[in-house]
């Protein structure tokens, strides 16, 4: 390769760079043409190809997500196909052939990657990896009047908005955190994303007892004042969920899996 502004000979040289990805600064090995006259650097496609997937891999190395070759490799000892690998997740191949590559994989997807590449089930996706909780709900909802300082849990209420509240901590904590808060499933109705047979529920959720519940982790616990702070009215949190792509793609009375958290866009 010729120096574009003197036309020296370039030539190769490794080195290591910082650079800021997603607000974390990196130390990332680097190959590139430098020119000896003008120190003017270039680089191949090939080598664009490479910084870019080990930018990637050093980033979730850093937060702790599986990196490409580790996904490769994982999937190599299960002898599992590409395809395979999606079947088990259910998921697409394309997902398995970005994740491989430089795209990285969400948290929640991250927990399904591991989950899988040890031979095990990737997990439900109507109830986010937990098992269902009715005194957990409680207690999510409890943390929201605590964070929105007013009540949502309203008597003779069919939890129209406060299901909304519900639906919202449920899905971020699957995208974040690999698993729901409270292993409800959701339906897409006419008035927003509901629980499941919501009117057999509503009686058992006001008379449950929250202290029974699991508590609620301190992750759990900023997720669901983000909501809050995000919505702190309930027709906000209303209208979001009504343009979330994961409700809006579903037809009416299908159950809104959690594998579509990822494609939140409100919260």
């Amino acid at each position: 390769m010729k120096c574009p502004n003197d036309r020296e000979k370039m030539v190769i040289k490794r080195s290591k760079e910082r650079t800021t990805f997603r607000g974390i600064d990196l130390k990332v090995p680097v190959e590139h043409y430098v020119c000896p006259g003008c120190d003017t650097k270039a680089g191949t496609v090939d080598q664009t190809s490479v910084i870019q997937k080990t930018v990637s891999d050093t980033y979730r190395r850093g937060v702790g997500l599986l990196t490409g070759r580790e996904i490769v490799e994982g999937r190599k000892k299960l002898n599992l196909t590409q395809e395979a690998l999606a079947k088990r997740m259910n998921v697409g191949i394309a997902s398995i052939k970005r994740w491989e590559g430089c795209q990285i994989q969400s948290k929640s997807m991250d927990h399904s990657l591991r989950l899988a590449l040890k031979g095990q089930s990737a997990g439900d996706t109507c109830s986010g990896n937990r098992s269902f909780s009715i005194p957990r709900i409680k207690s999510v909802l409890k943390q929201f009047e605590s964070a929105l300082g007013r009540h949502i849990l309203k008597k003779n209420d069919k939890m129209l908005f406060a299901v909304k509240y519900l639906w919202y901590a449920d899905m971020v904590a699957h995208r974040e955190l690999g698993e729901s808060m409270t292993g409800s499933t959701y339906a897409a109705l006419p008035f927003g994303p509901q629980l499941n047979n919501y009117k057999d529920l509503i009686d058992n959720i006001m008379n449950a007892d929250e202290s029974t519940a699991e508590p609620l982790t301190p992750e759990e616990k900023r997720i669901v004042n983000c909501i809050a702070t995000k919505f702190p009215r309930e027709q906000m949190v209303y209208d979001a969920a009504h343009r979330e792509l994961a409700f809006t793609k579903q037809p009416v009375g299908a159950n809104i899996p959690y594998s579509d958290s990822p494609e939140l866009r409100e919260a």
